[in-house]
C-alpha cells in the first residue's frame, strides 16, 4: 500500500474525487503520444491488446468480432481483443503484475470504484488530451474515469439500482409494485404470508448493493475540505438504507441469499423469489438464469423505489476502458477506445446500460419476450438519467469489500445488525486512507 505524507501527493489523491471538474487538463500531447503518432503517420501498423471481462455470450455481438470490423477498417491500427474469464480483482491483480512487468495490454476494463486505486498506484495513463476528443459522445460517466483532474480512459456502461419482479406472480399475490420503501417493505409482508419473497438480503453484494442504495437516499459518503477527506459511510441515509433491510429482516420478509450462490437462481426459477433489487446488468443475466422455465415472460423492470430522495438512484458496478500505465500508443489506443464504446447496438447486445450517448439503446430481442414484451433498456435507460451525480469513490474502495460483506453476513444471520455494515464502511475507509498517508476528518 502507498504511503504519501507530503501535502503534494496528498492534493492528488485527494482530487481522485470522480466528481471534480476536469478544468486544468492538460491539452498537449506527451512525447510517447508524438511518438505514438508519428508511427502511425508513417504507416506503420500499431499493434493493440484490450483485455476485457464482458460476458460475450451466446446471441451476443462478441468483442472479438467488433476487433475484427475495426481492424478491417483501420490497417494501420490492428486491435487484439482478449476475454478475461477470471473475476474483476483478479483482473485488477493481473493488470498489476502485467503493468510492472512491461507487458501490459494497452486498454483494460475497470470499474469506475477500482480507477482512482489504480491510478494512485501508478498503473493507468494520463490521456486527458486525447479523451477530451471524444468527451462530448459520453454522459455524465466521463467524470468517473477523470483521476485529479487527468482523464485516465472512456467510460463504457453503467450500473444503476433497479427492481427486477414477477409481474404475474405479483398480480396473484393482488400486490403492486412498491414505489416508496414504505410500500415495498409492506408489499414484502403480504408475500411473506404466502411463502414468496420479493426480495433478497445479499451478503456477498454489500459492498456494492447497500452504497449504491444510500446514494439512492441522498447520500454521499466522500468528499474533501481543501487538503482533506470527508468520510460519511454512516450518515442519516446509510442509517435509511440500515432502518429498511433491518426491519424486513427482523419480520423475515425477505430471503437471505448469497446473489451469486446457486440457491438463488432456484429461488428465482422455483418462484419462491419473485422479486430482486438488482444493477442495470443484470437484465439478460436473470434472463439467462430463467431461461425455458415457467417465469418466461412473466418477469418485468421498474425504478427503484423512493428512499426519500426523490427519483434517484445509486451506481451499483458500470465500467469503463482505461489506458494502461506505459501503453506504446496511447493515442491510437484511445480512437479505437471511442469506436468501441459509441457501437451501442453491439454494447447493448451485451447486456450493458453504455455511456455514450451517440444512440439510443435498443433491447435485445431476446430480453424483450423475456420481459414480457416490455422495452427494458428504455426503463434502464430512465434509471441512467436518475443515476446519483454525486457518489465518487476513494482510492483503497477496494479495502470495503470483506469488512462489508462480514457484517452484512452477521445482519443476515441474526448475530449483527444492518447498521453495522455502515460502520465497517465508515472505520473500513478512514483506516484505508489514512494506511495511504491521507489527510481525514
Amino acid at each position: 500500500m502507498i504511503r504519501r505524507k507530503n501535502s503534494a501527493a496528498a492534493m492528488i489523491a485527494v482530487a481522485s474525487v470522480a466528481s471534480l471538474a476536469l478544468a486544468g487538463c492538460s491539452k498537449e500531447a506527451s512525447t510517447t503520444d508524438a511518438a505514438a503518432s508519428g508511427a502511425a503517420s508513417a504507416g506503420e501498423a500499431v499493434s493493440i491488446e484490450y483485455i476485457h471481462r464482458l460476458p460475450d455470450g451466446e446471441g451476443m455481438t462478441k468483442i472479438s468480432e467488433l476487433a475484427e470490423k475495426w481492424n478491417a477498417e483501420h490497417p494501420n491500427i490492428q486491435v487484439k481483443a482478449t476475454k478475461f474469464d477470471g473475476k474483476g480483482p483478479e483482473l485488477i491483480k493481473k493488470l498489476e503484475t502485467d503493468v510492472k512487468a512491461g507487458n501490459a495490454a494497452c486498454l483494460a476494463q475497470v470499474g469506475y470504484g477500482e480507477v482512482p486505486e489504480l491510478f494512485v498506484k501508478g498503473l493507468l495513463e494520463d490521456v486527458s488530451a486525447e479523451a477530451d476528443k471524444y468527451k462530448d459522445n459520453y454522459s455524465g460517466a466521463y467524470t468517473n474515469m477523470s483521476v485529479g483532474g487527468k482523464v485516465v480512459g472512456l467510460p463504457q456502461d453503467t450500473g444503476p439500482l433497479v427492481y427486477y419482479y414477477n409481474k404475474a406472480e405479483f398480480d396473484k399475490l393482488g400486490i403492486k409494485v412498491p414505489t416508496t420503501i414504505a410500500e415495498f417493505q409492506e408489499a414484502a409482508k403480504t408475500a411473506a404470508a404466502q411463502g414468496k419473497y420479493i426480495a433478497a438480503f445479499e451478503p456477498d453484494e454489500a459492498q456494492y448493493f447497500l452504497s449504491a442504495q444510500a446514494a439512492a437516499a441522498g447520500g454521499t459518503w466522500y468528499s474533501t475540505e481543501g487538503d482533506t477527506w470527508v468520510v460519511t459511510a454512516d450518515s442519516d441515509a446509510s442509517k435509511v438504507v440500515a432502518d429498511f433491510w433491518q426491519k424486513m429482516l427482523d419480520d423475515k420478509s425477505v430471503l437471505v441469499m448469497e446473489r451469486w450462490d446457486d440457491g438463488f437462481k432456484s429461488a428465482l426459477n422455483d418462484q419462491s423469489l419473485i422479486g430482486t433489487i438488482g444493477a442495470a446488468w443484470e437484465a439478460p443475466l436473470l434472463a439467462g438464469d430463467m431461461k425455458d422455465t415457467a417465469n418466461e415472460g412473466q418477469w418485468a423492470v421498474a425504478q427503484l423505489p423512493d428512499f426519500g430522495a426523490g427519483a434517484k438512484t445509486g451506481p451499483d458496478g458500470g465500467s469503463g476502458v482505461a489506458v494502461t500505465k506505459g501503453c506504446a500508443h496511447p493515442a491510437e489506443a484511445m480512437e479505437f477506445n471511442n469506436w468501441l464504446n459509441t457501437q451501442v447496438d453491439a454494447l447493448t447486445s451485451q447486456g450493458l446500460v453504455v455511456a455514450t450517448t451517440v444512440a439510443p439503446m435498443k433491447t435485445p430481442e431476446a430480453v424483450s419476450a423475456f420481459y414480457g414484451g416490455q422495452d427494458v433498456f428504455a426503463e434502464l435507460g430512465t434509471a441512467n438519467a436518475n443515476l446519483s451525480k454525486d457518489f465518487p469513490y476513494i482510492p483503497f474502495f477496494s479495502t470495503l469489500g470483506d469488512p462489508m460483506k462480514q457484517a452484512a453476513a452477521a445482519a443476515g444471520a441474526g448475530t449483527g445488525k444492518v447498521a453495522d455494515v455502515f460502520t465497517a464502511a465508515q472505520e473500513t475507509s478512514v483506516k484505508a486512507l489514512k494506511d495511504g498517508g491521507l489527510s481525514v476528518k
